[in-house]
């Protein structure tokens, strides 16, 4: 692809090679839905949510990151179909 590994464009085609599907976050409350409002409502499941600039990967209703990033506000994510 000639871009790198950390490119929105790389991660974006590998997540869907492995059985992702993006879809966009409703904009309702584009400032106050946060990632752990996203874990409340998605309790089950395997997802990688986009802030714009950090992903976070959330599991199970629990989130998964290198910090809290439980206050940051996603704008789209990537569900795993089985």
């Amino acid at each position: 692809m000639h871009e790198m590994p950390s490119s929105n464009a790389v991660w974006d085609a590998q997540l869907i090679s492995e059985g992702f599907v993006r879809a966009v976050i409703p904009n309702t409350c584009p400032n106050c839905y946060t990632v752990k409002d996203f874990c409340r409502d998605h309790v089950d499941g395997k997802y990688i949510l986009g802030t714009g600039t950090h992903a976070v990967a959330v599991i199970n209703g629990k989130y998964y990151d290198a910090w809290d990033s439980g206050e940051e506000i996603p704008t789209y994510f990537y569900r795993k179909e089985y």
